[in-house]
């Protein structure tokens, strides 16, 4: 793995480590995708391919989004969920026709949370969201959100008030990166402050306009994130990577940046383990 260009010391890879947000594409002849769909599913990003990551990189769990390209057809998903067994949990994209026994049932089966993409090729808007976050909170789901940061601070009332539990994409997902003076990171901070919000400090990749090795446009606000709310941060790969198709990042030096971040042992065992099982309901050992 490479080596932080960081001074302090890189923890080290905690058991149990999750990463709590990555897709799933299969073939189009059983998953068919929706035509509409910007983001084409990615050649050699099915459950194995994704298997054989986990394992290189030394990770233990994870969580399955779901892709837009498939709309509100999960199969996808929860086939990689059956997949993943104990060790993992989804995402789902469901709208207001699907019924309580049918929540019920992807409950089961290790659906945690109704995913919002509020960017160019989503399924659900924001009309919907206050009647959905309904819906999740009677099953102890959380909404998973992604938007432009840039303008989170005209959504704060909002969603403030949802009645369940809201989980931020990629450190608020500003799509241009941001001073910590900007409204929407003093918005997206005051959400955190609320103890019912939690953010995943993942993808700096996506907006950052220095670009790698260190994303450092992005990245300070990531390290803010975790800095201030460590109990309020997790982390993913984002893997693999369907905005960035032809040159996708290097997925261990991402996580040896989220180290790297962390600053200590401490941090890292909760951001990597104990915050994504208090928030997706892993139990304590892994297996």
């Amino acid at each position: 793995m490479p080596h932080s260009s960081e001074s302090f010391s890189k923890p080290v890879l905690p058991r149990g480590s999750t990463d709590c947000h990555m897709h799933i594409y299969g073939d189009p002849a059983i998953y068919p995708v929706n035509p509409d769909t910007p983001f084409r599913p990615i050649v050699g990003s099915d459950i194995d391919a994704y298997l054989r990551l986990q394992n290189t990189l030394g990770l233990e769990r994870a969580v399955v989004v779901q892709p837009s390209a498939y709309g509100t057809d999960n199969s996808c998903t929860l086939d990689a969920l059956q997949r993943l067994g104990p060790n993992g949990r989804a995402v789902v994209v469901i709208d207001e026709s699907m019924p309580e026994a049918g929540m019920h049932e992807l409950s089961e089966k290790g659906v945690r949370g109704i995913r919002f993409f509020m960017l160019k090729g989503g399924v659900l808007g924001w009309e919907s969201l206050e009647k959905m976050a309904r819906r999740a909170a009677d099953f102890g789901w959380h909404i998973q959100l992604q938007t432009d940061g840039r303008f989170l601070h005209e959504r704060h009332a909002e969603l403030s008030a949802l009645p369940c539990t809201l989980v931020i994409d990629h450190n608020g997902k500003f799509l241009e990166p941001v001073g910590l003076e900007h409204p929407g990171v003093a918005a997206l901070f005051s959400l955190l402050d609320s103890g019912r919000v939690w953010v995943k400090t993942s993808g700096v990749y996506e907006t950052s306009k220095r670009g790698p090795p260190g994303y450092e446009d992005v990245a300070v606000l990531a390290q803010a994130l975790i800095d201030r709310f460590p109990e309020r941060c997790v982390w993913a790969t984002n893997w693999p990577h369907p905005s960035k198709p032809g040159s996708p990042p290097d997925d261990a030096h991402l996580l040896d940046l989220a180290l790297s971040w962390c600053r200590s042992q401490l941090r890292a065992q909760k951001i990597l383990v104990d915050n994504p099982g208090q928030l997706y309901g892993f139990e304590d050992e892994v297996g």
